[in-house]
């Protein structure tokens, strides 16, 4: 009974805090600005499962694609990877709940508050980054590393993202090279990056 009204009273709070963000009355200023789904030419989700804020874990992925340097680039690489999450890996919408291109754009997939498909044990608990390209042999460029930084420091800012959260590579919970081992070394130097996972 008690863990059934916990689960209620935070799936309130979730989407309260969805309606005070659509009527322009979000504390987090500082945000940066995020193309939404809809600027970026991406179809509605099939089935939308909220789930509870803030969430514990950041999981930093790549998506071994091209990258990407302006917008119109892009939105065809998040266009396609959305189809095929949806027609051929049956997700319910792209698995990222955000995506970051060498434009320096922040594009939204799931977003803060619907659980995403990014990584088994971790979309419900946690946010998955994806960054456009391939990075195994170079890192995404100062505009795309700043834009994530300061996503995270959104998500903190909205309490979507608990302010102790845990930061990984996908390659740390699940059997995948990603994020590319040069941006794995990178983010073992970022604040909130935990080894122990």
């Amino acid at each position: 009974m008690w863990k059934f009204s916990i689960v209620s009273i935070g799936l309130i709070l979730s989407f309260s805090q969805i309606l005070i963000e659509a009527s322009g009355d979000s504390n987090s200023s500082n945000c940066p600005r995020i193309k939404l789904k809809r600027q970026w030419g991406g179809k509605p989700s099939t089935i939308i499962n909220y789930r509870p804020v803030p969430v514990k874990y950041v999981i930093i992925h790549h998506t071994v694609t091209k990258e990407c340097f302006k917008f119109l680039d892009c939105a065809e690489i998040l266009q396609n990877m959305q189809h095929h999450h949806m027609s051929v890996s049956d997700f319910d919408d792209i698995a990222y709940n955000f995506l970051i291109g060498n434009d320096g754009v922040i594009y939204e997939g799931t977003g803060w508050y619907v659980r995403g498909a990014h990584t088994y044990g971790y979309n419900q608990n946690g946010i998955g980054i994806g960054f456009i390209g391939n990075f195994m042999e170079k890192l995404p460029n100062r505009k795309a590393l700043k834009a994530a930084k300061e996503l995270l420091a959104c998500g903190v800012a909205k309490g979507a993202l608990d302010p102790h959260y845990e930061l990984l590579g996908a390659t740390q919970v699940s059997s995948t090279k990603s994020p590319g081992l040069t941006l794995y070394n990178e983010i073992q130097e970022w604040d909130h990056w935990s080894a122990h996972k």
